[in-house]
């Protein structure tokens, strides 16, 4: 058995390999050597037509694809399938109609609230990072807000792929430690007499708030309503107004 310190080196090796690696993919697909930084710096003050070679977490990431690949572990096309599903034809769409379905139908609200796995299995919404959903409701009384502390857990089926602010640390911790101060700077002023709820989402647990249907909504339809419902409101960074936005 290799010791600790074996196997470090042998991580080590191997990601510093993987990364020359995909360097030397972006050089084929940039048409550019790969640069030091201050190489890098010089040659742009040259040309600025160069085009930058990728940070290191992408060189990192299309490296461990490539190996994988490679090793028919995985295949580019499935990839390519479920970032377009999760970017492009899911993002907020499903959760916006869960909530419009919510606003319109009291039976339903009713079973999303008792359980919110079942209800939004219904509408066939449930998969990877979705398995098991508690939905929770914004009242006058009552301000939900989502967070997950330990890394990015996020109901994925619903809301599509976390936005970048999600998974920072800052967001992470100051979530729970000060929930009203973040929320302000959403620009959302919760009034004191309102309580903060704050959910940590995890593994086994994805969180979805219901927000607040917007006044001046009563004659709207179900998919005119799923048409203001923010990603930002079901995650509870948000207030929606008719126009979706902020108030």
């Amino acid at each position: 058995m290799t010791n600790s310190t074996d196997d470090k080196l042998g991580r080590r090796s191997f990601l510093k390999g993987a990364a020359k690696t995909a360097a030397i993919g972006a050089t084929a697909i940039t048409g550019q050597p790969s640069m030091t930084n201050a190489q890098q710096t010089d040659s742009n003050e040259q040309d600025h037509d160069h085009q930058a070679i990728p940070s290191d977490i992408a060189l990192r990431v299309k490296a461990l694809e490539t190996v994988l690949v490679e090793k028919q572990m995985i295949d580019p096309a499935d990839i390519d399938e479920i970032v377009d599903t999760y970017e492009n034809r899911v993002g907020p769409r499903n959760g916006a109609q869960v909530v419009a379905r919510a606003w319109t139908d009291p039976d339903f609200k009713a079973r999303l609230l008792a359980d919110g796995t079942e209800a939004i299995g219904e509408m066939g919404f449930l998969g990877a990072q979705g398995e098991h959903m508690v939905v929770v409701e914004n009242t006058p009384q009552v301000h939900n807000l989502v967070v997950c502390t330990l890394c990015s857990c996020y109901p994925w089926p619903t809301l599509g792929l976390p936005p970048r602010w999600y998974k920072s640390a800052a967001f992470r911790s100051r979530a729970v430690i000060d929930p009203r101060g973040v929320l302000k700077e959403f620009k959302v002023i919760i009034d004191d007499s309102v309580e903060v709820r704050v959910w940590d989402s995890t593994a086994e647990m994805r969180y979805l708030v219901l927000p607040e249907r917007p006044d001046d909504t009563e004659n709207m339809s179900e998919e005119e309503l799923a048409e203001i419902v923010s990603r930002d409101s079901m995650i509870g960074v948000a207030k929606l107004s008719i126009h979706g936005a902020n108030v």
